[in-house]
């Protein structure tokens, strides 16, 4: 049986929201990396580990564009460095389970379920005049928005600061599973 990061048991993990819970994989792996295997394929995220997931989030970067007044540009500093974001990953879990006392990863699941919108708003053009109309969304979008909010909010909570990017992931992650609207 493997774990992951050889310490988190990826077993008896429980996931209450039954529409994320179609596309949450949490297959037994060491180490969080397939390499891309599954990019060509049509859906194939749903089959990429949701900790490999959150890895890859991590390096995307910044926005660009103002988010609560201020811009944040990571300059590509984590684009294209995997390891270096399942260690950010790593490092937050251990400091997840110090202060939880609990199986980080299902409390990743449950800041996930907690923070997946189930609402969105998309534009609608009817006769030359567009206007705003609430949709609901899909589990695959709605576990990819979650993950990209919480990695974003760790971004934008150590950017500039002292504190370091997996404290701030961990104490995204802790609030977010808390249901915290900050």
């Amino acid at each position: 049986m493997d774990k992951l990061f050889d310490k988190y048991s990826l077993e008896n993990l429980e996931i209450r929201d039954k529409s994320i819970a179609q596309v949450i994989s949490l297959k037994a792996v060491a180490v969080p990396h397939s390499f891309g295997r599954n990019s060509k394929k049509n859906l194939g995220k749903t089959n990429v580990n949701v900790v490999e997931r959150l890895a890859n989030k991590l390096m995307r970067g910044g926005t660009g564009e103002k988010t609560s007044g201020k811009v944040i540009r990571t300059h590509g500093r984590m684009q294209g460095k995997k390891l270096r974001a399942l260690n950010i990953v790593k490092e937050a879990f251990g400091k997840v389970e110090e202060q939880t006392k609990e199986n980080p990863v299902q409390v990743l699941i449950r800041a996930l379920e907690k923070s997946a919108p189930r609402e969105d708003v998309t534009r609608v053009s009817h006769g030359g005049v567009s206007y705003q109309v609430a949709v609901d969304v899909s589990a695959t979008r709605r576990l990819d928005m979650a993950l990209r909010n919480i990695s974003l909010a760790a971004l934008m909570g150590s950017f500039n600061k002292p504190k370091s990017l997996a404290q701030a992931l961990a104490d995204e992650i802790i609030s977010t599973a808390k249901g915290d609207v900050q």
